[in-house]
């Protein structure tokens, strides 16, 4: 059979089957090219559920009647013009098919009126002949569509729609979704001439949660946890509900990439992901939020009713959504700050939370602890001790201190060692001074102080590309690079010894065989992994690698696993399991301190601030005599005054 061109009228009945699946797919390509030409109202008018009657009125910028007939031209749009447009797209709207595929199986009016234009032209097609005819009409600067008899000439098509109820359902569904996400613009709807719904625009400055207790009622307003998070180029807020407003169904998950109505797989693994130690199997989580990435870093162009998108940094996105939302539910019961709606006066009490040091950066500890204690004689409160953006305000509702603020607060008040304040101004104040040496322990506030000298001391050089020269007192002393990585690391893992470590889970599990008695191992030693963060689950004779601790997350697991095996398959069972625990910290320690290249200054300073970051007081000084060798210069001293 010879290969033909598809007639237009065909092409654009078969392109209308990929954009038009029902009357709400046509409500939203409407909607969203009214938001993309900056409308501020739009009202929606609905008969016999989509079916009879489409119309979409806004105030936006309005289409020119040159540009009427081109309009309803298939991939014609004003949106992109270049490649570079295509990959990094802001808009709702790029391809150009929307009202060509509509007016394929519909009988379609345009009537628009640019600012500029003293007169309105309307614009007519249907899915008969294609044919456009213009003529001069009367309305507003803005424009209007209007879709009759939808389906008209596809029978076949129109047979499969579902009732007028359950049409103007998905309807009503849909723009629900696309008030959240534009919280700027009134949408009006009404269905058979009857108001139905109206979502009225907050201002800039008001208050966000009247429309999102419009739309998910009380009880998620009422259980929300409010995000609001930033990593480089990435940007995550909105609400999340805790445990207490969690959902019998998946009905209230709301969630926006760049504005745009979102169903990606990714970010509900790595919601679900956050959710799992919070949730019984049978609850659902609900949630608002809102993704802000750079356009150049995810490709909308993926999906026929752009509902999935592809990040260029999938698993970065995916672990930093995840961060956000476990850390929120694990920090949900900070205390309780109370906000006050500018409009009405009302008092409403609001959940936020202070995210990890993984996900933004944040304020020394010392600096947190300070800030979360409440009011106490002495404190300053000046505009310099505010939170910033990413960080929870602490407005405390009572005198009495939390927990935690209290034993952070004791910590911090623990004597070491006198200091004096004029001392460490005069030293900070020469350290700017001067370009060289770098001085590690001004790198850190507060500074450690063992034997009158804090921290570690001043990095000067390194020397043969992997010994640190550093000085302490009147003395100079040197270390072998390598020996501080590992020594840092253990520091990174110590918490294991106590506390535990924070599990991350891996996007895609990793799948390895094993013998039946490296599955035992595995099995025993269950509760030891799990202080480090490690989950591995038994599968048959496979093993399957959950979630590793952060300092694991570089490493090849498919090389560290068997590894890992063969030290359990070492241990003896008759030792305790802080023994246990004390010997895989420092062989974890091991594996992650690996032949490095010359080191620079810079890594030197960088591990030496880590190192005081991770160790203190005694265990400070005995890594010092343990790793530092302290260089005699008599003789040097000597020989220079001899001559």
């Amino acid at each position: 059979m010879a290969i033909e061109i598809l007639p237009a009228r065909l092409a654009n009945q078969i392109a209308a089957g990929e954009v038009v699946e029902r009357p709400a797919s046509v409500v939203k390509e409407l909607v969203e090219n009214s938001i993309d030409a900056g409308a501020t109202r739009i009202d929606v008018d609905i008969e016999k559920g989509g079916s009879k009657l489409i119309r979409v009125r806004d105030n936006g910028v309005g289409i020119s009647k040159t540009d009427l007939q081109l309009a309803l031209s298939r991939h014609a749009t004003s949106k992109i013009h270049s490649l570079d447009d295509l990959e990094a797209i802001m808009s709702l709207g790029f391809r150009g098919e929307a009202l060509a595929s509509v007016s394929a199986v519909s009988r379609l009016t345009i009537t628009s009126r640019p600012a500029e234009q003293q007169e309105a032209w309307s614009a007519f097609a249907e899915g008969r002949d294609m044919a456009v005819s213009v003529k001069p009409a009367a309305h507003p600067v803005g424009c209007t569509v209007e879709v009759v008899d939808l389906f008209f000439n596809t029978p076949a098509r129109r047979k499969f729609l579902r009732t007028d109820k359950t049409e103007f359902s998905h309807i009503d569904e849909l723009l629900r979704r696309i008030a959240l996400s534009r919280f700027d613009i009134t949408i009006n709807l009404r269905h058979n001439g009857t108001q139905v719904r109206q979502y009225r625009r907050i201002p800039e400055k008001g208050d966000p949660l009247r429309r999102l207790k419009a739309i998910c009622g009380q009880k998620f307003v009422d259980h929300a946890l409010r995000i609001d998070l930033t990593h480089h180029d990435m940007a995550l807020r909105g609400w999340i509900c805790t445990p207490d407003g969690a959902r019998q169904q998946n009905d209230m998950q709301h969630c926006f990439v760049n504005q745009r109505m979102m169903k990606d797989k990714l970010i509900n693994h790595a919601i679900r992901q956050g959710y799992e130690q919070s949730l019984a199997p049978d609850q659902y989580a609900a949630y608002v939020l809102y993704i802000d990435v750079d356009p150049h870093q995810v490709d909308v162009n993926v999906h026929p009713a752009k509902h999935e998108v592809r990040f260029h940094q999938a698993r970065l996105v995916h672990d930093f959504i995840y961060q956000a939302i476990y850390d929120g539910l694990q920090q949900s019961s900070l205390p309780i700050d109370e906000t006050v709606n500018p409009e009405t006066g009302e008092v409403r009490e609001t959940v936020s939370y202070q995210p990890r040091a993984s996900a933004v950066a944040t304020d020394h500890p010392y600096q947190q602890a300070v800030n979360a204690f409440p009011a106490y004689p002495g404190k300053q409160s000046t505009e310099s001790s505010r939170p910033a953006k990413g960080q929870a305000s602490r407005a405390d509702r009572s005198s009495t201190p939390s927990k935690q603020a209290t034993q952070a607060y004791q910590r911090l008040m623990t004597p070491r060692a006198a200091v004096h304040t004029d001392d460490a101004k005069d030293e900070a104040t020469s350290n700017e001074q001067s370009s060289s040496p770098v001085s590690v322990s001004t790198c850190m506030a507060p500074a450690k102080i063992v034997s009158g000298q804090p921290g570690l001391g001043k990095v000067l050089a390194v020397i043969d590309q992997h010994y640190v020269l550093m000085s302490w007192g009147e003395d100079l002393w040197l270390a072998d690079h390598h020996r501080l990585e590992s020594w840092r690391h253990q520091g990174a893992l110590q918490p294991a010894l106590a506390e535990g470590l924070v599990t991350q889970p891996l996007l895609i599990p990793q799948r390895l065989s094993a013998s039946a008695s490296e599955c035992d191992a595995i099995s025993h030693y269950q509760t030891l992994l799990g202080q480090f963060g490690i989950h591995i689950r038994v599968k048959g004779q496979q093993l399957m690698v959950m979630s590793v601790c952060q300092p694991l997350r570089q490493q090849n697991l498919q090389a560290f696993v068997p590894a890992l095996l063969n030290f359990l398959g070492g241990l003896d069972p008759s030792q305790s399991n802080p023994v246990h625990r004390a010997n895989l910290l420092g062989w974890l320690a091991k594996q992650l301190t690996v032949a490095s290249d010359p080191v620079s200054l810079a890594q030197a300073v960088q591990t030496v601030s880590e190192i005081e970051q991770y160790w203190q007081g005694e265990a400070l000084e005995k890594g010092r005599q343990r790793l530092f060798t302290r260089l005699d210069l008599t003789s040097a001293i000597e020989a220079l005054q001899h001559d």
